[in-house]
């Protein structure tokens, strides 16, 4: 199959960005958002500016963050299956991300670090299980871990949220069902903070997680730091996870359903894989939040349900590949 050039997306992504822009309970023309973003005074500027351009840019930074991860997860466990929210990152982050606005820590610069620290226990809970008795790190039982340590996670943010008063009661919905109508410049300024570090350090592995796709001995035979390199990714992951918890909620499947299609579309290195990712995964996150707060107007779907309704078909046909 001949492959599209990757210069395609680089012109949907100013049309996804546009369609985020134009379309609402206030539908505008292209003209109108161009005097917007030039014109602080245009009729439009509040809408644009104000609310649709910040909901937009951090719909498409999360969505690319989600999809970069997923592309490095499945890497360095080899395993089609492996993203965040199935390695028991995100439900580590989401327990932080709670137990935080339980505790009156609801900025995000108050988030982001009980969220990392979710993340970040958890993932060493999965390896730890992962590795018990001294055995080598297995995909399979990795990905069966983070199961378990997800669902766990799960468990007992449910058993917080049923003794705590309304009030904590309602916040924490936000981070359970995932949404952007919180977004702000302030929010996507913390996330962009968090962020950047991590995704830099993951494109600078981009050689390494293409010979650990191969397999630890030959990764080590062609000169590879596995251990060093697996512990990169797994705490870039961590951050990125934990970063896009606390500024959208739990939202599953990005990182399961973008890498692939990525990969399906131009190959499977790195190099260019990440980078690519993080376009496609913007778009989609884009698109899905577009389809949020459209489809049931004017009730705003929960983000976390949209890309459910992709990403659990692709699981199924994903899994059934697998266990061929």
């Amino acid at each position: 199959m001949r492959r599209p050039p990757a210069a395609l997306l680089a012109l949907a992504v100013p049309a996804v960005l546009l369609a985020g822009l134009a379309v609402g309970a206030v539908p505008l023309a292209p003209a109108a958002i161009g005097r917007a973003l030039v014109d602080g005074d245009a009729p439009a500027a509040a809408i644009v500016r104000g609310v649709r351009l910040p909901r937009v840019l951090l719909a498409f930074a999360v969505g690319g963050a989600l999809g970069t991860c997923g592309a490095a997860m499945q890497a360095i466990v080899r395993n089609p299956l492996a993203e965040p929210y199935l390695l028991g990152l995100a439900g580590g982050a989401g327990l932080g991300a709670v137990l935080a606005h339980a505790l009156g820590a609801a900025s995000a610069w108050g988030v982001t670090p009980a969220a990392f620290a979710g993340a970040l226990a958890a993932v060493l809970a999965v390896v730890r299980l992962a590795t018990v008795g001294g055995r080598r790190l297995d995909p399979l039982v990795l990905l069966l871990a983070g199961v378990v340590i997800g669902a766990f996670c799960a468990a007992v943010t449910s058993g917080l949220l049923t003794v705590a008063d309304a009030t904590t009661l309602r916040g924490a919905q936000f981070w359970l069902l995932g949404s952007f109508a919180p977004a702000s410049w302030p929010l996507l300024a913390a996330f962009a903070g968090y962020a950047v570090l991590p995704l830099a350090l993951l494109q600078r592995d981009a050689r390494a997680l293409d010979l650990l796709a191969l397999g630890d001995e030959p990764a080590r035979h062609l000169g590879a730091d596995v251990d060093a390199v697996r512990r990169r990714v797994v705490l870039a992951a961590a951050l990125l996870t934990a970063a896009a918890v606390a500024v959208a909620g739990v939202i599953g499947f990005v990182g399961l359903v973008v890498p692939h299609a990525t990969r399906l579309l131009w190959g499977p290195l790195h190099r260019a894989l990440l980078p690519l990712a993080f376009l496609t995964g913007g778009c989609f996150l884009v698109l899905a939040d577009l389809a949020a707060r459209t489809v049931a107007r004017p009730i705003e779907l929960p983000l976390g349900a949209v890309t459910a309704v992709v990403g659990v078909p692709v699981f199924a046909l994903l899994l059934r590949r697998v266990l061929r």
